[in-house]
């Protein structure tokens, strides 16, 4: 402990140890130390050296400190020191080191820390830099420390998990993709550090958040996890507590984290949207009136925020995730929001850029948003639209430059796949919709298209190519437009002023001098009579054109003008590519010939392809933003890159090819057209005979279903007549037993019960008569089943006829009509036995009244007795006869049901009548060939009998099957 004191207290008598010393002695009293005590007291003074002696402690103490990690999980105390000793050998955290290190030369200013202070020795800090990264390699090396580390953060005292954070992040600014690796493994190693933002301690938490932006950067399986662990919902609910763009630093650190977890990864965004989560976007963008206040955190926050909706439509997204979050952006209303921070006074200008390129990506490609975007109106007196007050803006010089590129983009995404937005620019161009009173779109455009601004000339030129993309009705129309370019002077097309700002006159050679201007008119005048024949005819009809673009190509120019020879040759070819041939003077085959003569074929596809070798032309290709460091590199522009990239290679096949090659592949053209014709009738004709096939399918699976149905009904009434059999035998003999006993034991009162026995024998055979009519009905049944069958198998072969189904229709009545026949004189015989069952009782009264003197009085109970039994027989009798006819009346309903289905598959039957037709020649076809297969038979037989073998004739065998079927129905009657 002495030893202890001495590092931790005051200076003993004596030669002082050495740092290295020291430390190894303590190094020693934590490996050595049985008493816990002595062990927390040696951890502690290393962390207290561990900033001035970062080496000695890290290269010495590092697996003692994880041995204490690992064996003294009890004492949050001593835990905390060792991890605060770990942070400190391998944070590199500049600001840090500075407000501990005795050996910095520069000091710490008296205000504070400040993470601007840099270290006098460049060399040193790199060091530094190189000793954290070592000691954080030593330290992960082993995947348990880190498993280790993510164990001891599920602590909950404040000294055991704070520091665990700050070191975790530490490990993973240094070695960020092996960490998270190692962290991706571990179970549950996701979730315990998503349960840091839960934590009620502000520290903590906002550690916990810098914690994660480390974590998931560039880490797209983390940032699934992470989003599918309730991230969005916590965040947001932070940012809410926090006061949303009003809030201070944690604010910012929860956007970072947010836009780490969406930027480039779709199945976030979708879970994003989703979940709900971008209708709690917009109360973050409700500023109000006052905006004279607006902090530097406040400006932080809400760039970060407009940068979150951006990441959310961005135009690298896939277009159908991107256009559902326009939708839902519109419909929540964030997008009219964003436009009322557009319009607003007093926003900062970086604000004020980043609303406008997120207003852009949100309209971008989606026609209701950019016909609400249309509709947005300036708050001036007299109100202006959005788009006019914006170009405004473009195309005055005294703006600054990154807020002209942000409105050019506006511009360019209003426009977007926007046929109805680039004929309401090019309507504002046009003689009969212009207002002197007003200043319109157009104007705007083609002021700044002749300003002596080059940036002005090349967004104008830009704006202007944009109202004509893909567009070849509105490339007619501009040709319509008429500039007055002077007092005294005719009008001039815009087309005509455009080309001779590039071929003549002093002034105006002057303006066209500067190579962005020339490079913005000549990307406007390519995407102009791009694909628009009627606009190629109207530039050759000037004379000075092609001369000029020749000239152009020709002259051997500086590097900056190579460009500008590169867009000449690019015009001059789209004119030979979309020429129709209406001029003499500049056919196809003549400006080819111009070209050999003038320029050189090679050295025109050399100018050619300088514009795809630029640099420029690559970092402009990269993303539709206008996005340059200075306004001389802004040269070209993202949709004309990709019109360069698919005309060049024309361009150069059709500057290559003769005339007679061109007439080789209008021929070919001509017949792969024909060709294509005939291809198209054959495809229509399998169209219309698939439909036809797919149809008839359709019905025969339907009378499949039907027959079947019909199967199954035929099978039900089958078992039921089986069933009635069965009950009319057991009352057969039922009345058998009855007759016989009656006769057994009557004798003397064979005079009272004559009448009734007599009844009852006739009954008996009235019973046997309805049993043979039910067989015939079974056999009758059994004959439609077949009948039913055959059908089936006809319909499937497309081959049934209608007589058949006639034939089954009558078989069917007829079968109806019997059960009818029967239902009567089942209640006719229901009728008998009641008047029997009268009789008998009046002739019972009758007798005992005749003989009551003769009989005595026990002879006349058991008649009385016998009569009670007849009497209840005959009642059973009565009642099975009543469910006897209730069950034929089901069945009379079940052969209903049966003859209307039966009748709707004889509809069916007739429309399947050309198919019969159709089939019926494919018929007389077979029997043909049956005859002739017949008359071979016959012969070859005839040949067989005069060989002298014995041959059997078909009409010996149809005797034979006869007499099979003869015994075989003698054996069924037995």
């Amino acid at each position: 402990m002495n030893f202890l004191r001495g590092v931790m207290g005051g200076q003993a008598a004596g030669p002082q140890p050495s740092g290295a010393e020291t430390i190894q002695k303590l190094c020693d009293r934590v490996a050595s130390s049985t008493l816990l005590e002595d062990r927390r007291d040696a951890v502690r003074a290393l962390k207290s050296l561990s900033k001035k002696y970062r080496m000695e402690v890290g290269t010495q103490a590092m697996d003692h400190l994880i041995n204490i990690l690992q064996t003294d999980r009890s004492d949050s105390e001593i835990l905390g020191y060792a991890l605060d000793t770990l942070y400190n050998i391998i944070c590199n955290d500049e600001e840090e080191e500075q407000d501990e290190s005795e050996d910095a030369v520069t000091p710490i200013p008296a205000s504070g820390k400040n993470k601007n202070v840099s270290m006098p020795d460049e060399a040193a800090q790199k060091q530094a830099d190189d000793l954290g990264a070592q000691f954080t390699e030593q330290f992960v090396q082993d995947p348990e420390h880190v498993t280790l580390l993510l164990a001891l953060l599920e602590e909950f005292d404040f000294h055991v998990r704070w520091p665990g954070v700050k070191l975790l992040t530490a490990l993973l600014k240094n070695q960020c993709v092996q960490v998270q690796g190692i962290i991706l493994v571990s179970p549950m190693g996701v979730s315990r550090l998503m349960d840091l933002l839960a934590d009620s301690r502000e520290v903590i938490r906002n550690d916990g958040l810098l914690l994660l932006q480390q974590l998931t950067k560039s880490n797209a399986a983390i940032q699934k996890i992470v989003a599918f662990e309730n991230a969005f919902e916590r965040l947001l609910d932070i940012i809410t507590e926090e006061g949303s763009s009003d809030g201070g630093i944690v604010v910012e650190d929860c956007l970072l984290l947010l836009v780490n977890l969406l930027k480039n990864n779709s199945s976030n965004q979708n879970f994003f949207k989703e979940g709900s989560y971008i209708q709690r976007m917009k109360p973050w963008f409700e500023v109000g009136d006052d905006n004279s206040g607006w902090s530097a955190q406040k400006v932080t926050n809400l760039h970060l925020m407009l940068q979150l909706v951006r990441v959310m439509v961005s135009p690298v997204n896939s277009p159908g995730a991107t256009a559902s979050c326009q939708k839902s952006m519109y419909q929540c209303g964030l997008l009219q929001q964003l436009c009322t921070i557009l319009m607003a006074t007093g926003v900062p200008a970086d604000i004020l850029t980043e609303t406008i390129n997120t207003v852009s990506e949100v309209i971008r490609g989606s026609q209701v948003n950019q016909d609400y975007f249309a509709s947005v109106n300036a708050p001036s007196n007299p109100p202006r639209p959005a788009i006019v007050v914006l170009l405004m803006s473009m195309v005055n010089e005294r703006q600054p430059f990154v807020l002209r590129c942000a409105v050019l983009y506006c511009f360019q995404c209003f426009l977007y796949k926007n046929q109805k937005g680039q004929g309401e620019i090019v309507a504002t161009l046009l003689p009969s919709t212009i207002d002197a009173n007003s200043i319109s779109a157009g104007q705007l455009l083609c002021g700044g298209l002749f300003s002596v601004d080059s940036l002005s000339n090349w967004c104008a030129a830009v704006a202007l190519a944009h109202a004509l993309q893909d567009n070849l009705t509105q490339k007619e129309q501009l040709l319509r437009v008429q500039l007055a370019t002077s007092l005294g002077k005719p009008p001039v097309s815009l087309l005509q002023q455009c080309t001779n700002i590039l071929s003549q006159g002093d002034k105006i050679v002057r303006r066209g001098s500067k190579v962005q201007t020339r490079v913005g008119l000549l990307m406007l005048l390519c995407t102009w009579i791009n694909n628009c024949p009627i606009a190629v005819t109207h530039f050759l009809h000037n004379q000075e054109n092609v001369p000029f673009l020749t000239a152009q190509i020709s002259e051997n120019l500086g590097e900056d003008e190579r460009l500008v020879q590169g867009l000449c040759a690019l015009l001059l070819g789209i004119c030979i590519y979309y020429n129709d041939n209406s001029l003499e003077n500049y056919t196809k085959e003549k400006l080819k010939q111009l070209i050999e003569k003038r320029i050189g074929k090679e050295n025109f596809v050399e100018k050619l392809g300088f514009i795809t070798k630029h640099e420029l032309y690559s970092r402009a290709a990269q993303k539709p933003q206008p996005v340059f460091p200075s306004p001389e590199q802004m040269l070209f522009d993202h949709e004309f890159t990709k019109l360069v990239k698919e005309l060049e290679g024309v361009i150069t096949k059709a500057v290559h090819k003769s005339s007679e090659d061109e007439k080789k592949e209008e021929e070919v053209k001509k017949t792969l057209e024909q060709h294509d014709n005939i291809v198209t009738q054959y495809k229509e004709l399998i169209r219309e005979q698939d439909a036809q096939i797919q149809e008839l399918k359709e019905q025969v699976a339907s009378m499949s279903s039907q027959n079947e149905q019909m199967q199954t009904t035929v099978t039900q009434q089958l078992a039921q007549i089986q069933q009635h059999k069965d009950q009319y035998n057991i009352l057969k003999l039922k009345l058998g037993k009855e007759n016989q006993n009656q006769s057994n034991s009557q004798g003397d009162s064979s005079q009272v019960n004559g009448l009734q026995t007599e009844e009852l024998i006739q009954l008996r055979e009235e019973v046997e008569e309805l049993r043979k009519q039910h067989t015939l009905l079974q056999t009758q049944l059994h004959d439609k089943d077949a009948l039913i069958n055959t059908l089936r198998s006809e319909t499937a072969e497309g081959s049934a006829g209608g007589s058949d189904n006639t034939e089954l229709l009558k078989e069917l009545e007829a079968l109806r009509s019997q059960v009818e026949s029967q239902s009567a004189e089942i209640n006719q015989m229901k009728t008998e036995r009641q008047e029997l069952l009268r009789r008998a009782e009046a002739g019972s009264s009758d007798a005992v009244s005749s003989s009551g003197g003769s009989l005595d009085a026990a002879k006349m109970a058991e008649v009385e007795s016998r009569l009670r039994d007849q009497t209840t027989e005959t009642e059973r009798l009565k009642e099975e006869a009543k469910s006897l006819s209730e069950s034929r009346a089901e069945l009379e309903q079940q052969l209903a049901s049966a003859t209307s289905t039966v009748a709707i598959l004889q509809t069916e039957q007739a429309k399947l009548q050309t198919e019969v037709q159709e089939s019926k020649k494919e018929q007389d076809d077979l029997l043909m060939l049956l005859a002739d297969q017949d008359q071979k038979i016959h012969s070859l037989k005839q040949k067989l009998k005069d060989l002298g073998e014995t041959v059997d004739d078909e009409d010996d065998l149809d005797a034979r099957d006869q007499t099979d079927d003869d015994f075989e129905e003698d054996e069924d009657e037995d």
